[in-house]
């Protein structure tokens, strides 16, 4: 096979979720061997479908995926499946082949070398639901690896990790000898390996395919729309003219109407010669986050947590002296693996001895795994059943705010992307207007063109916030009074 020869092809691929929701329209792209492609698309425009379609999970309802005979792919999704999570390393990085391998645990080490995950003597006999959400993401991206693949698909693999371990993930990409498609909101990292874009359109449901790094395609993408404006708003003009013309001609009568009809005529030609441009993506409404009322006194107090020793891989007490008010922002830090969610969950039921917080205080909890929502549920009923006053007009204009039409608010939850069911999280913690926020990894799977707008939603919250994030920049837009360092 030679350096550029095409070893994927997608053909006129129709694609509907559930019978009923379509999600891709006549797709025609190619991807040739040793390529290293981007997918950019609006959250739920289809960029995991296009995985699932190739690796086989999905069926297309029309069209064809041709797929090298032979080729290998290896996929590091979003998240671990459930199912999955009751797994030992073992187990997991075991299930990525369809034999047995019986010496597997000296490649597990090879591979979580490569994705900067120091392991301990035991890892190969921990439980996958052990492990923080940033040493997670570097298991599913180890779990790719391990296979080898002649092909390597990565869903979201920058989320939870730290700026160390993106730029140790960036180095091995850039030197990966095979073909990788990613699936990225992060400009940067993108921009470092990409030689080529796929862009899907969730307006008009098609694959656009541009050669060329990031940054240079969305700039030719932006050179594009505007050229394509600048040439509908002449043609408008021309024909808003001949229209013009015509209704003036078509009042003289006798052979005036003759021209009259040409003028009419004319003007129909010029609006099919109208391109459709490309419409840019949507970016959610400004918004904010209401505060329970009659929110007095000492909201949150931390007087002992409990952290993990990274290297002894114990649990370890440490001592405290938080107090949050009304309208002070906790940030909470520290390395992955450390305790952080375990901390966020411990704080949320305030169950714990040395965690309080004040009775009657509503918490609004943003989880990393969305497991606060029930994926059977309906948008439309998660959104309601957090209001206190079931207002469903109320629900359908703040819903209208987070991009969430009246076809997603028919779907249930486990069949949104990622990013759907984040952009639902804030949907429903602006319904549910609670006096104590709690946010771990928030901008995780979201559209980077929404990152500012919850950033300043947060920056302006009047209640009490507790907030875990792994990107700086995010964090810097963010009033925080108090940092709380689990590694110091």
């Amino acid at each position: 096979m030679s350096k550029d020869s095409v070893i994927l092809r997608f053909e006129n691929v129709n694609f509907e979720y559930g019978g009923n929701k379509p999600i891709l329209d006549e797709a025609n792209f190619t991807v040739r061997k040793n390529a290293k492609v981007t997918i950019m698309g609006q959250n739920g425009a289809g960029k995991s479908t296009i995985f699932s379609l190739i690796t086989g999970n999905s069926k297309p309802e029309s069209g064809q995926v041709f797929i090298d005979h032979g080729l290998t792919v290896g996929i590091s999704r979003q998240v671990i499946l459930r199912t999955d999570l009751v797994l030992t390393v073992r187990e997991f990085f075991q299930k990525m082949f369809r034999e047995k391998i019986y010496d597997i645990d000296p490649m597990i080490d090879e591979v979580l070398e490569v994705v900067n995950l120091k392991g301990h003597a035991k890892i190969h006999d921990c439980l996958m639901n052990t492990f923080s959400g940033g040493q997670q993401a570097r298991l599913l991206l180890a779990s790719a690896l391990i296979q080898d693949p002649d092909l390597l698909l990565l869903d979201e693999p920058t989320n939870n990790l730290d700026k160390t371990s993106i730029e140790h993930l960036t180095q091995f990409l850039i030197g990966y000898k095979k073909t990788v498609m990613v699936i990225s909101h992060d400009a940067d990292f993108l921009n470092s390996f990409t030689d080529g874009v796929l862009y899907l359109d969730i307006h008009t449901r098609k694959v656009e395919q541009y050669v060329g790094n990031y940054f240079d395609v969305v700039e030719k993408i932006t050179a594009k729309v505007e050229k394509d404006r600048r040439k509908n708003a002449l043609l408008e003009k021309e024909i808003q003219a001949n229209k013009d013309k015509s209704n003036f001609f078509a009042n003289k009568g006798g052979q005036m109407r003759l021209v009259a009809r040409r003028m009419r005529d004319k003007a129909e030609e010029l609006e099919e010669n109208k391109v459709e441009t490309r419409r840019e993506d949507k970016t959610i409404r400004p918004f904010t986050i209401p505060v329970q009322e009659n929110l007095n006194g000492d909201i949150l107090t931390i007087k002992e947590f409990t952290i993990l020793n990274l290297k002894t891989h114990k649990p370890v007490k440490r001592k405290a002296d938080i107090v949050l008010r009304k309208n002070q922002h906790l940030l909470l830090k520290g390395p992955n693996g450390i305790g952080k969610t375990t901390l966020l969950e411990s704080l949320s039921k305030a169950s714990t001895p040395g965690l309080n917080i004040a009775p009657v205080v509503t918490v609004g909890y943003y989880r990393q795994d969305f497991s606060t929502l029930n994926f059977e549920d309906t948008v439309y009923e998660s959104l309601i059943s957090v209001m206190e006053n079931k207002n469903e007009e109320g629900m359908r204009g703040v819903a209208a705010g987070f991009l969430i039409n009246p076809d997603v608010i028919k779907s249930k939850i486990g069949t949104l992307s990622e990013g759907q069911k984040g952009l639902v999280s804030f949907a429903r913690l602006v319904l549910q207007k609670p006096g104590l926020l709690i946010l771990d990894e928030p901008t995780n799977h979201i559209n980077f063109r929404h990152i500012p707008v919850i950033a300043e939603a947060l920056n302006k919250y009047q209640g009490t916030m507790v907030i875990v994030s792994h990107v700086p920049e995010f964090v810097a837009k963010i009033r925080i009074d108090e940092t709380l360092d689990l590694e110091k």
